[in-house]
């Protein structure tokens, strides 16, 4: 059987709340991180705001898996992933990650990171499709995702506002069908 928390260069792990207000606060104060990943306004939180939010979530959020990303090479806490279902019934979720950590940015950690999760989605959740929204303006990400099979489903023009300038939100999204699993 796979492992199905590990890959070549990273690993999903779980993270007590304190670990990860720790961590968060430290990313929060990276505005371009923030712009890519969120289409909400950037606003800078303490660990302890961010410890009620994570605990809270915890309780309230049965319909989601959300994991921590850790590097193989030296066990860095380096980001967040997760999987929000939509439907149990149609078998249908949402993914989200962002790699917090800009060190990190570019060099496969959240490629494999979110073929991790879309392999947990497909062979332990027993989901037929995860979809993904981002802005059309990450192009980082754009490639990220159609490396690991996602396709582009539709774009919403001018959804979002950034410094005065309206973009494009692209949605895509795999089915375990098109999924081809990696050894």
């Amino acid at each position: 059987m796979k492992d199905l928390y590990r890959g070549s260069l990273v690993r999903l792990s779980d993270e007590s709340p304190e670990i990860l207000a720790k961590f968060f606060v430290q990313w929060n104060r990276d505005t371009e991180q923030h712009r890519l990943a969120d289409s909400d306004p950037a606003q800078l939180w303490s660990a302890k705001k961010i410890k009620e939010f994570i605990e809270k979530d915890a309780e309230n959020n049965q319909n989601s898996f959300r994991f921590c990303i850790r590097t193989l090479a030296d066990d860095t806490l380096i980001g967040g992933v997760g999987l929000w279902i939509r439907s149990w019934h149609h078998a249908d979720s949402m993914l989200g990650i962002s790699i917090g950590d800009r060190n990190y940015w570019g060099r496969g950690y959240g490629s494999e990171a979110v073929a991790l999760m879309v392999q947990y989605a497909f062979l332990e959740l027993n989901l037929r499709r995860v979809t993904l929204g981002l802005h059309a303006y990450n192009e980082r990400a754009l490639k990220t995702y159609e490396k690991v099979g996602f396709k582009l489903e539709g774009c919403m023009r001018g959804e979002g506002l950034r410094d005065g300038v309206r973009y494009d939100s692209l949605w895509m999204g795999i089915l375990r069908e098109e999924w081809s699993p990696r050894s």
